[in-house]
């Protein structure tokens, strides 16, 4: 789908975990580069306990520290690991702040994590995906959120595209790839025959030998790489897309995006 480029850039910021040393002093960090991703006109992307870690709900620390929040500079990423009880104190949270876009994603658990129930969301699958998670929020929300979900060029094909089609008929406004350098032919494939945005995931950290890990092959050269010129190499490529910006050094890389986003 050919989109008007979005000048906004969707920056991921992780929230402080609940038990992690020097909090208050994190916590003031985490304030500082929200609101130093707001005031600039992008949107701020707050993590739900990435790789399982239990950490502060991005809703309650908005609340909490008093954060603004503006329209389209906030999204919050939203997984199955929850109680029934808290998967409504964080919808009803956000809407109340005006936090109008989710990511749902299946998300990574941990023993110290709960997690939803097929028949608390009316199910009857063997367990609750992104997908059952989806159909929840838009059969008890309406249309109140922009929903977002994750697609994974690195999987198998076929297997990938299915899992789409599911997350599509459960009623989605939004695609985040993963991380990618340079051309993708899964992504071109999706943002030619999607009917909704397909954002891409740009890798902002300079090891991209953790990507590789984490997919499982080369992406290239790894000790040379260059994540602010892979991204303009990217925006080049799908111009009329919008950007997902992961591992994003604020203190080094931030004022570079004026500068990236306009070349």
């Amino acid at each position: 789908m050919s989109l008007t480029a979005d000048l906004r850039y969707r920056v991921e910021v992780s929230p402080p975990k609940q038990k992690a040393d020097n909090l208050k002093i994190r916590l003031e960090r985490f304030a500082s580069k929200y609101n130093q991703i707001v005031e600039a006109g992008h949107c701020a992307c707050i993590t739900d306990n990435a790789m399982g870690h239990l950490a502060f709900g991005g809703h309650e620390l908005i609340k909490e520290l008093g954060l603004q929040v503006r329209p389209g500079q906030v999204m919050v990423h939203l997984n199955t690991f929850h109680s029934l009880r808290d998967l409504h104190w964080i919808l009803d949270s956000c809407a109340e702040l005006g936090i109008d876009e989710l990511l749902i994603i299946s998300g990574d658990g941990s023993v110290r994590l709960p997690k939803l129930k097929p028949t608390e969301v009316g199910e009857i699958s063997a367990s609750v995906t992104a997908v059952e998670l989806l159909t929840y929020i838009r059969k008890n929300y309406d249309n109140q959120f922009k929903l977002g979900v994750a697609f994974n060029q690195y999987e198998p094909e076929a297997h990938e595209l299915y899992k789409l089609k599911c997350k599509i008929d459960a009623g989605i406004d939004f695609v985040i790839t993963q991380p990618t350098v340079g051309r993708n032919a899964l992504i071109d494939k999706i943002t030619h025959e999607l009917n909704v945005p397909v954002i891409v995931e740009a890798w902002m950290s300079p090891k991209l030998n953790l990507l590789s890990e984490c997919i499982g092959y080369e992406l290239g050269d790894t000790e040379d790489f260059d994540p602010v010129k892979s991204l303009k190499e990217l925006q080049d490529i799908y111009s009329g897309n919008g950007f997902y910006l992961a591992l994003l050094n604020l203190k080094t890389q931030f004022d570079l995006l004026k500068t990236v986003r306009e070349a």
